[in-house]
């Protein structure tokens, strides 16, 4: 049996950090995984592990590079200078301890989810092991962050891709090395929301690029013509205080609800209970987020600047896809659903049948087929 070890910075609360946790309890149906963690945040990792896979850790120190940049915004000094200690020692573990634990791995294929990543396993990982990047990420036409990318893939075998858009973009600078691999859904539930409840949805990090200002800004036209719906935000991030503020400034009161980090079966149990899924992301290489709620038959309304909707949205076949971040637009597709009861299930069985496409049956035979492909 191969041995496949998952270079993960910390199994926290995330995006990429859910997609690591997914794919581990993928592949461990035909093979020995570990998750190698740089960062230990909590005592367990906050996504449930099937408890085939190893977890070690290299430090339990914790990286506070987010909140020193928002201190240096806010021109807290105090805050600052408080961390520069604890920044120093993430330092050390990053690109000292770090590449000597990966000097030491005994795997058959190492799995890495981050720029710097790419780098330490192409220098410092025996050169029997095959090494594949993973990318999660959407470039945004960023120069800087895309000649980074290449030439951290330089000393790898692969480099995967969660969409065809970014894919088809990496292949003229990688060729073949450049797969597209989606990201899978870590079960297909087996209830499907009955969209029948007053109850609008969104999850994600509170933070700048998800555009949840935007959300509540336009749910606020939505709760004026109809008092009874909710909306439900499921996330925590740097951004939580301003939408706090906001939320109270619009006189939004108890017709939204801010749910804070929650635990899957909490998040599973609420898409239940939801009739309309609403993604604001400015960008999104992938949106995981979309194929859940469309497992749970939710249709889903998404701006294309979320890249990675554009690729699971089918516009008016399972949701929505809203151009330019355009709100009237945005605001006139949410009433029709709220209006529309047939449309609502029409589109919320579409968005059932695409979540099949990302089944972690599907997803597991792609990453077989890579991980037993010859270097």
């Amino acid at each position: 049996m191969k041995k496949i070890t998952i270079l993960a910075l910390h199994l926290g609360y995330g995006g990429i950090e859910n997609a690591v946790t997914t794919l581990a309890n993928t592949l461990v149906c035909k093979y020995d995984v570990e998750i190698l963690s740089v960062y230990r945040l909590y005592n367990e990792p906050v996504y449930e592990l099937d408890n085939r896979i190893k977890v070690k850790y290299i430090s339990n120190v914790k990286p506070n590079k987010k909140e020193m940049r928002y201190y240096l915004k806010k021109k807290n000094f105090s805050m600052f200078f408080k961390g520069l200690g604890q920044s120093i020692q993430t330092g050390f573990v990053k690109y000292v301890k770090t590449p000597m634990v990966l000097r030491k791995i005994n795997t058959d294929v190492v799995i890495s989810t981050r720029t710097l990543h790419n780098f330490l396993i192409s220098k410092f990982t025996n050169k029997n092991i095959k090494k594949i990047a993973w990318e999660h990420n959407h470039h945004n036409g960023k120069k800087k962050y895309i000649n980074a990318l290449i030439k951290s893939c330089k000393g790898v075998n692969n480099l995967v891709l969660v969409s065809n858009e970014l894919t088809e973009f990496y292949k003229n600078y990688l060729g073949n090395k450049a797969v597209y691999i989606p990201n899978s859904l870590d079960k297909m539930p087996n209830k499907l929301s009955k969209l029948d409840s007053k109850n609008l949805i969104a999850i994600g990090r509170l933070s700048k690029e998800k555009g949840f200002d935007d959300l509540l800004r336009l749910f606020k036209k939505i709760s004026v013509k109809y008092p009874d719906w909710k909306l439900n935000i499921v996330g925590d991030g740097m951004e939580k205080d301003d939408l706090f503020s906001l939320a109270k400034n619009l006189r939004l009161g108890d017709k939204i609800v801010f749910h804070g980090y929650q635990n899957k079966d909490y998040i599973n149990d609420l898409l239940l209970e939801s009739s309309i899924y609403i993604m604001t992301s400015h960008t999104e290489s992938f949106g995981l987020v979309l194929i859940e709620a469309m497992s749970y038959g939710v249709p889903c309304i998404s701006y294309d600047s979320a890249q990675g909707a554009n690729e699971i949205i089918d516009d008016g076949v399972n949701g929505f896809l809203v151009k330019n971040r355009n709100e009237e637009d945005m605001v006139s597709k949410i009433e029709l659903l709220i209006n529309d009861e047939k449309l609502r299930n029409k589109l919320g069985k579409n968005a059932r049948q695409k979540s099949k496409n990302y089944s972690s049956e599907v997803v597991l035979e792609k990453w077989s087929k890579l991980i037993n492909k010859r270097k």
